[in-house]
């Protein structure tokens, strides 16, 4: 059994493996094929941290596998309220063929898949946000700004805060072995443990990565640039003071004019423009933006399916 944390625990054949199958069934979802690879499963869906994307996307994906997604917020569970996370893994995973959580602490989900039955999804933590890339990742490859082949032809360019995404991108360029540069401003650099760690792998990948507090160096003659919110959830009473700090930080269109000329953008949403991204910036690119964020549901099945098929 496999549960799917974090993407430092698979190897660049299985998540082309899991890409590979999110394009299969996606090409099938266009043509209006729905084939029932997970008829009768059962997906738990926890919620501690709402979210639009995850949420529809995982049942949507589910419900179009021929399984069913149950929601289950903080509010409707015991979990942390008394009963401990392992009794309430015991319990779910007693009922259910999968289950996806969106919550706090990486340690809080690490527990509870330590003592699930069946996978667990991460679907968000402050440490990192795995399903968010796969999705990246396959819109990357559709706009060819990425192929398995030739990782070393990329460049990516991650703008803002060092933060669950920016520690994503990390471990995903180190394993995949293309070029990554995250520009942070001062004091809110990614986290150190995930930089050694991607900084190994990409020894045996041979990715680059490269950690600046100058944005315009990361996005010079970049393929991809990409950005997050300066103020994520649990992070609103700094906001004045990030704003002030990641003065600088927004990618406009002086910023992405260093990038390549058919350089694609990427957001995973919610975008506060005037902050991170410019509204110009995000309008041009909004096709390339909320195709990445379809993109949730169709790598999502892809990452079910191939679980399931590998217990």
């Amino acid at each position: 059994m496999r549960h799917f944390l974090w993407l430092i625990d698979y190897s660049k054949k299985e998540i082309k493996e899991i890409i590979e199958l999110g394009f299969k069934i996606k090409k099938e979802t266009k043509n209006k094929i729905f084939k029932p690879y997970l008829k009768y499963k059962q997906l738990a869906m926890i919620f501690e941290k709402s979210s639009t994307r995850t949420r529809v996307s995982f049942e949507v994906g589910i419900n179009q596998l021929g399984g069913n997604g149950i929601f289950l917020s903080s509010r409707d569970i015991q979990l942390g309220r008394g009963e401990p996370v392992k009794d309430t893994a015991r319990v779910i995973s007693s009922m259910v063929d999968l289950i996806m959580i969106r919550t706090f602490g990486q340690d809080r989900l690490e527990e509870f898949a330590k003592y699930s039955r069946v996978p667990v999804i991460n679907g968000l933590t402050d440490l990192c946000h795995p399903v968010q890339l796969l999705a990246d990742l396959m819109t990357m490859i559709e706009f060819k700004k990425f192929d398995f082949e030739n990782p070393k032809k990329t460049i990516v360019a991650y703008i803002g805060d060092g933060n669950n995404m920016a520690n994503s991108w990390a471990i995903l360029a180190s394993k995949l072995g293309f070029e990554l540069r995250i520009a942070t401003p001062k004091g809110y650099e990614i986290d150190e443990e995930i930089k050694n760690k991607a900084l190994l792998i990409a020894k045996e990948s041979g990715a680059k990565l490269i950690f600046t507090n100058d944005p315009k160096e990361a996005v010079k003659d970049a393929d991809v640039v990409t950005t997050d919110t300066w103020v994520s959830m649990g992070q609103e009473d700094e906001k004045e003071k990030r704003v002030r700090d990641f003065k600088g930080f927004e990618v406009d269109s002086e910023l992405m004019s260093l990038a390549k000329k058919d350089a694609l953008f990427l957001h995973c949403l919610p975008a506060y423009r005037g902050y991170e991204v410019s509204e110009e910036v995000f309008e041009k690119h909004s096709k390339e933006i909320f195709q990445e964020a379809e993109n949730r549901l169709h790598a999502q099945k892809g990452l079910m399916v191939w679980l399931m098929r590998n217990l």
